[in-house]
């Protein structure tokens, strides 16, 4: 590679660099809110989004089908004494 197509790729990959920063910070504003819900004893089948047909949670379901729903959790203790502490 000569000279010239060096200085180039390191003006090209300078730009690139500094664009960066500025396209993050505006992404930074686009970013939804995210919601957390951490109960005591709710196990897996107990909300109606997750196929209970017997005990009505209308409001989280709503909240389940308009957002993304994380189904891989997992627990560090198998009860719920440390939800508590």
């Amino acid at each position: 590679m000569n000279r010239t197509n060096s200085h180039f790729l390191a003006l090209a990959s300078l730009g690139l660099a500094l664009t960066q920063p500025m396209t993050r910070a505006e992404r930074v504003s686009e970013m939804p809110n995210l919601i957390i819900l951490l109960a005591d004893d709710l196990g897996y089948g107990e909300l109606g989004c997750q196929g209970n047909e017997e005990i009505p949670t209308p409001n989280i379901d709503e909240i389940a089908k308009k957002g993304i729903r994380f189904t891989q959790g997992y627990v560090t203790a198998p009860n719920c004494s440390p939800s508590r502490a």
